[in-house]
Parts: C-alpha cells; structure tokens; sequence
C-alpha cells in the first residue's frame, strides 16, 4: 500500500484535508469554523459514523468526524472514524488528522487504528480493469499528536502499517481470478513473500504429498489438471514463549467437484475459497516485522477442486496423513479434508496450539450471517484467546458448540467417519470431522464463509474480499501464551 504515513505536531501546511474529531457533547474545534447549532443545522451532531465536509475556497478541505460520547470512546470507534474520515474525502490525496491523539484511548492503540480504519478504506483491487480511474488516491496520511502522545503513537503507527498491509494482501490474493492464483502461483507467491520477510519456507509438491500420506489433498486434487501444492512456513524468534501453528484452507477455485455448485452469483465467489491460506500468509509474512515473541508455524493447503473424469467420487474413501479413514458423501465438503492433513502434520511437531482457518460451510453463514465467523475448538483456555483476539482487530467471531453429541452423525459404515453429517448443524459437524486430527493438542477452528467478501464499501472493509482473519491471527499471534 503506497501512503506515506507519518507523525506531525501541527497540521501540514500542503494538505488537501483535515479531519477534526468531533463529540456529541462538549467544545467544538475552532478549525471547523462552525459552531455545534451550525453543525446541527447541517445535520452533523457528532454521532459515530458521520462526516460533514467543509469545502474551502481556498487550503485544504476540513472534514468534522463525529466520534460519539468520548467517555466511552473506543479502539473500534476511532478505526471506524478513520475509515469514514477517508471515505468522506473522496479522491483528495492527502489527509491529516488529529484522532489519535483523543484522551480515553492510549496512544499506541489509537494510531494503530487510525492507520488500520484509513487504509484498510482507501484500498481498491483494480485486478485487470484497463480503466485504472477506480484505483485508490490516498498518498499520504498525517497523524497529529501532542509530544506527550508521540512515543506511543509512532509504535501505533508502526504496528499498524504492518497489519494493514498484510490484510491488503490477503485481500489482493482472495481477490485475484482464479487462473491467476493456482496452487503452484500461491506456493510461489508464499515464497517470495517468506524470502522478503525472513522465514524458512518448503513447498511440497503431490508425489512428496502423495508419500506422505496426504490423502485428503491428493482425493481433493485429482479431478485437476493443476498440481496441489503444501507449503510449511516457519518463524523462530529467539528464545520462544511458546509454538503456535496456524493452518489455512487454500482451495484456489471450488467448483464443488462431482457434487458440482449451482451456477449463481455463490459460485463465481469460489475464487475466494482459499482465504483461509491467504490470511495465514499474510500473518506470517508480518511476524518479524511486528517481532511477534512466539514460534509460529504456517500450513497453506492448496489445491482446486474440480470435476473430471479423474474427480474423486461419492462412496470413496480417503486415508489421511494420521492415519484414518474418510468415506466421501459429498465432494463439496472439500475444505475439511485438505485440512484434515495439515491439522495432522501440524500436531506432529506437538505445539502448543492449533488453529485453522477456512471458508469451510454454508452452515455458519446461515447461523451467523455474513459479517460474523464461527469459532469452535476443544480448549476454551485457546478459544478464549482467540475470542480475546477477535476484539482487539475488529474482526467479530461467535463461538459454536463442538458438541459431542453429535458426533455419530458422521460415523460410516466403511470408514472412521463421513465428510458429512446431514442437513442440520453443518458447522458443527464439519468441526467434530476436523477435531478427529488434532487429538488432544489444544485446537480452535475459524470459519469464515460468512465475511470472506462484501458486496459494498462498508466502514473499514472495501468491496471485495475483506482479509477476514489476517489481523485477527496476527492478534493472536502477537500475543499468544501456552
């Protein structure tokens, strides 16, 4: 992301907006020109979300952005702001603000936010458009804050630059077409990004897959004339707080194999089904910069999936990298078994967590809707955590219960289970299918079909692939203990 961002006493002189941060009580910054009854007759009253822009005949643009009640100002509130500061400015290429430095929010967290909300907004895919117009304008971004503030605030600043340009990559590879995104690029991709960020890296192609014993890639993979691809990132601080392993679903294109999709709008998303492995390389890739203290190691599981005369079938059954054995009842359920064999390779080094992330089931979106993902896990110490985790980036999960009971809804006749347990509690069951492969390593799993994309610009997220879950691990990450 091309923006300079930057700390300043005072506003710059050659800026083309100011945004002023405005409350729903108390004083009215003497730069709007404009009294509160003023701004009220314009229709501003200072509420979370709003702008009113100021035009000038002559310097820059003053936007008032209204912040709601300070006493109960957030983190959340001043990404949001920011993200409407930016929006509000149009196609203006520079912009200063004083939001980070609002009493009520310590320094390093509210620049971490403004930075995040303002250029998580102002991102735009552009992809193969050969009109550019639509591309972002945003070049610099200037945030004022008193002396007192500055030492926290350029940490703030630091952090956040990091975290909102690996969601903006996430973003990029979730939004690429699929036949420019193939296993073998996403691996390539993953390598390069290790290489500029100081990870270990191994790409494993299908007969390295095929000899260990991956029989969910290569059963997801063989209806492809594209070859699957594994690639094991590895960051290793010195002297590490602990290891934390993070495992993503890269499936570059879901047609749904011989269980083929329905041809609507749901199917030309499925470019977006490797989400889960671009959030774990984007996490990755900002580790050292942000000198994340724990050993974290990434899976990105990627292949497509689609129908051939090769395809995989209903009633075969798959044997996985641990051992066990699935009789496949749908080929559209997919995900579960790509990660089946990472969970099952993760475990192996015997971490000290867990975690998966996947656009795993149409379930959790009819459970929770489009702008929440579903967390379930079989340690509430770990989920807790990533609950904890989800609230620091914004990115809202719910958790769901690994019910036991319901495990015999995918007990098999001929295997150790179905890759389906029928109409009801999809989410559930496809998370008690995962939790076969991680036996008693604490584990969590982030299903994120629901906001992987959205149809319209909204606050921060830009329409598109969000990045759902980048920053959210990177939280985690961050702050993982055993």
């Amino acid at each position: 992301m091309a923006v300079n961002v930057d700390l300043v006493k005072t506003t710059p002189k050659a800026v083309d907006v100011v945004g002023v941060p405005v409350a729903v009580t108390g004083a009215v910054s003497r730069a709007l020109g404009l009294t509160r009854a003023a701004l009220a007759a314009h229709g501003f009253e200072g509420k979370p979300g709003q702008t009113l822009v100021l035009p000038a005949a002559t310097g820059p643009t003053y936007v008032a952005v209204g912040i709601g009640d300070p006493a109960v100002l957030s983190v959340k509130g001043l990404r949001d702001a920011a993200a409407a500061l930016v929006r509000a400015a149009g196609r203006r290429s520079t912009i200063a603000t004083s939001l980070a430095d609002l009493e009520g929010v310590e320094a390093k967290s509210a620049a971490q936010a403004v930075v995040e909300g303002a250029l998580l907004a102002s991102y735009r895919y552009l992809g193969l458009k050969t009109d550019t117009s639509g591309a972002s304008t945003l070049t610099s971004l200037s945030l004022i804050v008193s002396d007192k503030r500055s030492a926290g605030a350029r940490l703030g600043i630091e952090r956040g630059t990091v975290t909102a340009a690996a969601a903006a990559l996430a973003r990029d590879l979730a939004n690429m077409p699929p036949a420019y995104l193939t296993a073998r690029m996403l691996a390539d991709k993953a390598v390069a990004v290790a290489n500029e960020s100081g990870l270990d890296v191994e790409v494993f192609n299908r007969d390295q897959l095929l000899a260990m014993g991956c029989g969910g890639m290569i059963g997801v993979n063989q209806g492809s004339i594209e070859p699957p691809r594994m690639v094991r990132l590895s960051y290793t601080p010195k002297n590490p707080t602990g290891h934390l392993v993070l495992v993503g679903k890269g499936v570059t294109y879901d047609s749904g194999g011989i269980s083929l999709k329905p041809s609507d709008a749901s199917h030309a998303k499925m470019k977006m089904d490797m989400s889960g492995a671009a959030a774990v390389l984007a996490t990755m890739g900002a580790l050292k910069a942000l000198k994340v203290k724990a050993t974290v190691t990434g899976y990105l599981m990627c292949t497509d999936n689609l129908p051939s005369g090769s395809a995989f079938k209903l009633g075969d059954v798959l044997t996985f990298r641990n051992g066990k054995t699935a009789e496949i009842h749908n080929t559209d359920a997919e995900g579960r078994l790509v990660l089946a064999d990472g969970l099952s390779l993760g475990v192996e080094s015997k971490p000290d967590a867990i975690i998966d992330i996947a656009t795993l089931t149409g379930a959790c979106v009819a459970a929770l809707g489009v702008k929440i993902a579903g967390v379930l896990g079989n340690d509430q110490p770990f989920v807790e955590q990533v609950k904890e985790a989800s609230q620091r980036a914004d990115e809202n999960v719910w958790q769901l219960p690994l019910a036991k009971e319901y495990r015999k809804l995918i007990d098999s006749n001929v295997a150790d289970m179905k890759n389906v347990g029928g109409p009801y509690g999809g989410a559930i069951t496809a998370a008690l299918f995962l939790s076969e492969f991680v036996g008693d390593t604490p584990w969590a799993h982030l299903d994120i079909a629901g906001p992987m994309d959205v149809d319209s610009d909204d606050g921060w997220l830009s329409k598109g692939a969000t990045g759902f879950g980048t920053r959210l691990l990177i939280e985690l990450a961050s702050n993982f203990s055993k």
